[in-house]
């Protein structure tokens, strides 16, 4: 009975003690991982590859599948119908079958680009309703102004990331109407607006805007890149990704949040200049208060627009705290 009463006795003082020692250690912070790849056009080369059966982002699908979140800038529309914009000297259209092969790598898609609506508003609804069908969600485009300023809102490890997505490059004719498809449109008040709505009504813990801005062939952000880049950090965005000028830009921190000014190209063909097929895969690590830390990996594109990793590039890395990102230390 003794004994009995002993072992009881030390069960109990074991109980107390252990769930005082997991009240006085604090959880964990839950954590996210995000990989952003910049502008992806599955017209032509990249096109024949998919319809010859072989997957374009196949050398990156190991890194890809190592983040919770992955996000690409769709630079085409996907659809069958629709006429080809007379006035523009490059369009952009790419055949249905490319959004089994999106799916299989993406969570969301960009759609505020300059090529989003190359073939018509008919086309670019299209596209919508194709990306409904596949369940591939996008942002920064929708079928009428309102969606197409929505933040898309996807939650992974308990926290909440807004996607906004916004084009500073013409034709504006793209952009989305109140009873017209299209694309949303950067103008300065509406998107300060936006990143706090999706603070306050969509309560987002993390605020990502994905910007298709800068011009096109320049390795350093212009002015008004940089003046937005601030005024979207001011508002409450936590970091600022950007694309369209077809090569990697600067990147800066501000406040202590990252700017990535351009990833350049992803899955991309027609261009001979080793710049225009240099891209980034971005991976960001971020928790509750921010983002923790970046690091990018260096795709060389080959003639096909296939994007491979280049293994003697380290790329760099940023962790917060720092005043600048630097080399990658190889583990």
């Amino acid at each position: 009975m003794k004994r009995t009463y002993y072992w009881g006795l030390v069960a109990g003082l074991c109980l107390i003690f252990c769930e005082l020692a997991s009240a006085e250690t604090p959880k964990a912070e839950p954590t996210v991982s995000i990989a952003f790849v910049g502008d992806i056009m599955l017209d032509e080369s990249p096109g024949k590859v998919i319809k010859s059966g072989r997957d374009p982002f196949a050398p990156f699908t190991a890194l890809l599948n190592t983040a919770d979140i992955r996000v690409g800038n769709l630079e085409c529309v996907v659809a069958t119908t629709g006429t080809p914009e007379s006035e523009k000297p490059y369009t952009f259209r790419a055949h249905p079958r490319t959004l089994k092969v999106l799916q299989r790598h993406f969570d969301a898609l960009a759609l505020a680009n300059n090529h989003s609506g190359d073939y018509g508003p008919i086309a670019f609804g299209e596209m919508l309703d194709l990306l409904d069908r596949q369940i591939i969600t996008y942002f920064g485009g929708g079928r009428n102004l309102a969606q197409a300023h929505k933040p898309l809102v996807i939650e992974r490890n308990g926290l909440r990331i807004a996607l906004l997505g916004y084009n500073e490059f013409f034709p504006r004719s793209f952009e989305a109407d109140f009873d017209k498809p299209g694309i949303a449109w950067s103008e300065d008040e509406q998107v300060q607006f936006d990143i706090r709505t999706a603070r306050t009504r969509y309560h987002a813990d993390l605020v990502i805007p994905v910007m298709h801005w800068g011009w096109e062939h320049e390795s350093l952000a212009g002015p008004r890149q940089r003046q937005l880049a601030r005024l979207m950090i001011d508002a409450g965005a936590d970091v600022v990704v950007g694309g369209h000028p077809h090569v990697t830009q600067d990147v800066e921190q501000y406040q202590g949040k990252p700017i990535i000014y351009s990833l350049g190209n992803f899955v991309f063909d027609g261009f001979s200049d080793q710049a225009s097929n240099t891209g980034w895969l971005l991976r960001l690590e971020a928790d509750r208060t921010g983002i923790r830390s970046w690091r990018t990996f260096v795709a060389h594109i080959d003639h096909q627009g296939t994007p491979h990793p280049v293994p003697q590039s380290l790329g760099s890395c940023w962790e917060r705290g720092q005043e600048k990102a630097t080399a990658c230390v190889k583990n």
